[in-house]
């Protein structure tokens, strides 16, 4: 999406989940006038300038919340297969009026195909098969219907305070070199999600994946070599499962990526680390 004129954000927006996500977002919406809320489960400290709304979604709302005009919801998945759809439920009623724009955050999980290595995108449909595919898409379809939500679907979210494969490489614990996998960086994936609440007519869904879905064994070869440290070995009892997930529709709304592949995420979270 090209524009010559900022587009300003929403007046006040609610961040439900807040969290790693919520934590980078916030600050880009303060810094452009809006007032940000952040609803959690736990208290703990949040970025200046944020009020904190301190709930547990799983029971109905004793206060009501506060009159907004714009939503981002990152909730962890909850228990069990309508979790979300309770979560998301006592949401809707302790809210006065629905928001002007909901941004609910699902993820690529609600595919179970088998393996492919045809391109998904927006337009396949899922079939979830197990609990937490069914989960999520059962959340994705209430969010929609309780408050005509934007639903964006991340793949495998990294950057830093998300190391999980810098540790499995440290390790050297085996991996399944044959799965194929998708990824988005968090900076990229916050841009996403600060431009979706800013759009006057944004897609209904995107999947945030970067540019280079890949192999699970490249993209660990690459980091141990970055870190001078042997491959992980192979996990042989693993079958090559996984999708290849299309980032054609977040890249034309972006423009660019700041991470398009793995490599320069991985590049800059390897170089930022200390010595060993």
């Amino acid at each position: 999406m090209n524009t010559s004129v900022p587009l300003a954000p929403p007046a006040r927006t609610l961040l439900v989940g807040f969290g790693k996500l919520g934590a980078r977002l916030a600050p880009r919406l303060l810094a452009d006038g809006g007032e940000v809320f952040a609803l959690r489960r736990s208290e703990g400290e949040l970025p200046e300038g944020v009020t904190g709304i301190q709930a547990d979604l799983a029971r109905p709302l004793h206060e009501p919340l506060p009159e907004i005009d714009a939503m981002v919801v990152t909730l962890p998945p909850p228990g069990g297969v309508d979790g979300y759809r309770i979560a998301l439920t006592h949401l809707a009623d302790a809210l006065p009026a629905a928001p002007a724009r909901t941004v609910f955050v699902s993820s690529t999980g609600v595919f179970d195909s088998p393996a492919s290595d045809r391109p998904i995108t927006e337009q396949d449909a899922p079939a979830p098969a197990s609990d937490r595919s069914r989960g999520l898409y059962d959340g994705e379809r209430a969010a929609i219907e309780l408050f005509g939500a934007v639903v964006v679907r991340p793949a495998g979210i990294y950057g830093p305070g998300r190391e999980f494969l810098l540790r499995q490489v440290r390790e050297h614990n085996p991996v399944n070199h044959r799965r194929r996998t998708n990824r988005i960086h968090e900076g990229d994936l916050v841009r996403a999600l600060d431009l979706l609440l800013r759009m006057p007519e944004p897609p209904s869904l995107v999947h945030a994946v970067d540019q280079a879905p890949a192999p699970l064994g490249e993209v660990v070869e690459y980091i141990a070599r970055e870190l001078g440290l042997p491959t992980p070995p192979d996990d042989p009892a693993a079958a090559a499962t996984g999708l290849v997930h299309d980032g054609s529709l977040l890249l034309s709304l972006l423009g660019y990526l700041d991470y398009p592949t793995y490599v320069e995420g991985y590049a800059e979270m390897i170089a930022g680390e200390p010595a060993v």
